[in-house]
């Protein structure tokens, strides 16, 4: 395999120097407002105030994510032959936090405010003063962003647990299990989502930055001496995957990690940047974390975690190219990209979410043009044989235009209407949420049209025995 290293990071060097105050393209309120309105995302514990920095995830919310996770685990695991997954316990022998450097140098420092007491991420404040009252701060302190818990009924220095910061260390602890199990030969990788915790100093910007959090991470093991070139085809990789699911590539950029930014482990790191509303910020990071990880618990442990190569009779630690996404800040990213906002020829305005159809949490809308007692039967009927195959809303409530107009802004592909030809000719018309187009369709060629438009075909292609409709 061919890798050249140059476009890429050079690209990303050129466009990490574009301004930090450009305009985004939406306003975080309305994403929150309509998360909240829609479905998507819920205040956590709401009905008691809420809970900082916490959220739960609605009917559609949680569809997104599922079709998220969806998306990236048929790209890295189940369209490769060179990867596995792996789904490891969030509670993990102390020593691994040991090894792995968290229980020492996993902290951010902190200051305090003497005034109202608020505290603030070092490195997020200006000119030594309080953001909140502009009172004076107390010198940095680290804090370490572990969550603390106990096994077990008794709550001593034995008992001692931590929620894991990061899905990456139950890989490495499983190499060997999954190298004997697998059969794998290098390169290959290890692919885990699940949950991770952090107990941040200053989370924030709506579901951005939580202290409870879903990673989909990569650890990708190498041969010493390959882990360059492997890391300019996973930059590239990670990048593309954005982009073929409808972020522009001006929207993203890459950054390099410099000096003292750069993490204990690694030897190389960049973030994938997205244009999120409050401006530049980490979307998903890539990192050349050599062969740390392995050696630091083939140490602690006394477990032989090399890799011995049969070809040429060596043994030696893997290194490891590490590709690791937040679910959440990818929901975030593809909101912002999605949401658009249109006017009418009546001066009203209609937003849109242009999600990518494997994204969209609701695949196909079936809308009888009214409650007639004719139309809803066979409405439902259709309803129910598509949602074998597709996640399907029923709707009939108020006009048809406002039943398009919800669609819209929940970012539903395709929208099947019934009406009273359909009595008449066994057809129905499938409206498209971007351009609003319309064809119609043979009921018993509705599903195979259906799936072929979510997966790409164009929309003026026509199925046998259809045609277009309503000005196409």
């Amino acid at each position: 395999m061919e890798v050249s290293p140059e476009p890429a990071l050079t690209a990303g060097r050129e466009i990490a120097k574009l301004s930090f105050g450009k305009a985004a393209m939406v306003e975080m309120s309305k994403l929150v407002s309509l998360c909240k309105r829609r479905g998507f995302v819920f205040p956590s514990s709401e009905i008691y105030g809420g809970l900082s920095s916490c959220w739960d995830f609605g009917p559609l919310g949680v569809e997104l994510k599922n079709n998220i996770k969806r998306a990236w685990w048929q790209k890295m695991v189940q369209e490769r032959e060179d990867v596995v997954g792996l789904d490891s316990s969030i509670l993990m022998h102390t020593q691994t936090w040991v090894a792995s450097g968290h229980l020492d140098s996993f902290a951010d420092p902190l200051v305090e405010c003497k005034s109202c007491h608020l505290r603030w991420r070092a490195d997020e404040v200006k000119d030594g003063r309080c953001p909140s009252c502009g009172g004076e701060l107390t010198e940095p302190r680290l804090f370490n962003l572990m969550f603390k818990t106990f096994m077990g009924p008794v709550e001593n220095e034995a008992a001692v647990v931590y929620l894991r910061p990061e899905t990456a260390q139950g890989m490495f602890v499983n190499f060997q299990n999954v190298l004997r199990a697998s059969r794998k030969k290098l390169p290959f990788g290890i692919a885990q989502i699940g949950k991770a915790f952090r107990n941040e100093i200053t989370p924030g910007n709506f579901i951005f930055r939580t202290r409870e959090f879903e990673q989909m991470e990569l650890e990708y093991f190498v041969k010493p001496g390959e882990d360059e070139k492997w890391f300019q085809y996973w930059l590239e990789e990670r990048l593309n995957w954005y982009v073929e699911l409808g972020i522009k590539r001006e929207n993203l950029r890459l950054r390099e990690h410099l000096g003292k930014e750069l993490a204990h482990y690694a030897k190389a790191c960049y973030d994938i940047e997205y244009r999120f509303p409050m401006g530049w910020a980490e979307l998903e990071g890539i990192a050349n974390r050599t062969d740390f990880d392995l050696t630091q618990h083939s140490q602690h442990s006394g477990e032989n975690l090399s890799y011995f190569d049969e070809e040429t009779g060596e043994r030696f630690i893997p290194y490891v190219i590490e590709p690791s996404a937040g679910v959440e800040r990818s929901a975030l990213a593809f909101l912002t990209e999605a949401y658009d906002e249109e006017v009418d020829e009546k001066g009203e305005v209609r937003v849109v979410l242009r999600l990518h159809s494997k994204l969209a949490p609701v695949k196909v809308a079936v809308l009888p043009l009214s409650r007639n007692e004719k139309l809803v039967p066979p409405a439902r009927e259709i309803a129910a044989e598509l949602r074998k195959d597709f996640m399907v809303q029923y709707d009939d409530a108020q006009s048809i235009g406002r039943r398009y107009r919800r669609q819209d802004e929940i970012g539903t592909p395709f929208c099947v209407t019934i009406d009273f030809q359909s009595l008449e000719d066994n057809q129905v018309t499938i409206r498209e949420r971007d351009s609003m187009k319309q064809i119609r369709v043979p009921i018993p060629e509705l599903k195979n049209t259906l799936s072929a438009k979510l997966e790409g075909e164009d929309f003026s292609v026509l199925p046998p025995g259809g045609s277009y409709w309503l000005g196409f």
